[in-house]
């Protein structure tokens, strides 16, 4: 079947079942198990109506059951086995493998490196895009372009950066930029960019700034045009030039989105791994817990290690996915 048939097929079986799911659902509950008829009628419409919006929650909840906590469990299962053992059950000796290599401690130091540069940068340039678009003419225009990543997939913009750190043989045109800048300036031989040590992660993190700043400046923008004018008036008023309006008066007014964003971002660089995979599948220093996880899962299907890195991973991110919600919800008072 073509696939755009197969995909209309797919879209009219899954409406069509979950318009059917409501409808029957709700028919069972009207008419069978509590009708509106006889002297029970009042009590039965009650007794529906406090049923009827389970009935509606089901397909969620049951969603999350079979995508979200099942899998958890089954991980956290899969992590105290042994593959080569036939699946008997170790303990924490996957754990404790992990802690013993060398590569599992460069994916730790790493993450932490992103989590202290890439949050930090995207948080800094959104704001600042934010704070710049506001005050051009052509600011729309401007937000769009600085948006349009955002729309890019992950190993998309991977694939354009590569380009970007691409190197050529000495003496031929340098199609990458940076090293046709670098060759251009310093007359030095073209360098492979993502093969420098620790460096060569620093260009990684770039990728996800470029991405997640767009991200960031949408919600600051809309967070700085709810800030009241009469207070930037009044901070005019008394004598307060640009910068001092900006981060005596703007930013205090805002720090609550500031720190959303931040956790948010955060959240992102806690999984990544298409960039890593993309660009040098964690080589010359570049590994990441989530590319780490990835070859111990399928390309030393082992998956004992690699499970017990998915439970570090969601161990990392649960304490901050739990805090952001809490942030999220004091905002929406």
């Amino acid at each position: 079947m073509h696939p755009v048939f197969q995909g209309l097929l797919t879209i009219i079986i899954g409406v069509g079942t979950c318009l059917a799911y409501f409808y029957f659902s709700n028919q069972l509950l009207d008419k069978v198990l509590f009708p509106a008829r006889g002297p029970q009628a009042g009590r039965n419409i009650n007794r529906a109506n406090m049923i009827r919006p389970w009935l509606f929650l089901f397909p969620a909840m049951f969603a999350l059951t079979l995508y979200l906590a099942y899998p958890v469990v089954e991980t956290l299962r899969l992590s105290l086995t042994d593959r080569t053992q036939g699946g008997a059950f170790v303990g924490l000796a996957n754990y404790a493998q992990m802690a013993g290599e060398p590569k599992f401690w460069e994916a730790m130091r790493n993450n932490i490196f992103w989590l202290i540069v890439v949050p930090a940068m995207s948080t800094a340039f959104g704001l600042l895009a934010a704070q710049l678009t506001d005050r051009i003419s052509w600011g729309n225009i401007a937000k769009s372009l600085i948006f349009m990543p955002m729309a890019i997939s992950f190993v998309g913009a991977s694939v354009i950066w590569k380009l970007v750190y691409d190197a050529r043989p000495e003496g031929t045109e340098q199609i990458g930029v940076l090293n046709a800048i670098y060759v251009w300036m310093s007359g030095s031989d073209p360098q492979q960019w993502l093969t420098v040590p620790f460096w060569n992660n620093f260009l990684l993190m770039v990728v996800l700034i470029w991405i997640q700043t767009g991200f960031a400046m949408v919600i600051l923008s809309a967070a700085l045009r709810g800030i009241p004018e009469e207070t930037v008036e009044a901070a005019i008023v008394d004598g307060a030039g640009p910068f001092t309006i900006f981060f005596k008066i703007k930013v205090p007014q805002i720090a609550s989105t500031i720190v959303v964003v931040w956790t948010t971002i955060t959240l992102t660089v806690l999984k990544v791994f298409d960039i890593v995979f993309a660009m040098t599948n964690g080589q010359w220093g570049t590994q990441v817990l989530a590319n780490y996880m990835f070859n111990k899962l399928f390309v030393s299907i082992d998956w004992g290690v690699g499970s017990a890195a998915a439970i570090v991973i969601m161990l990392l991110v649960t304490p901050i996915l739990v805090w952001n919600v809490r942030q999220v919800r004091k905002e929406m008072r």
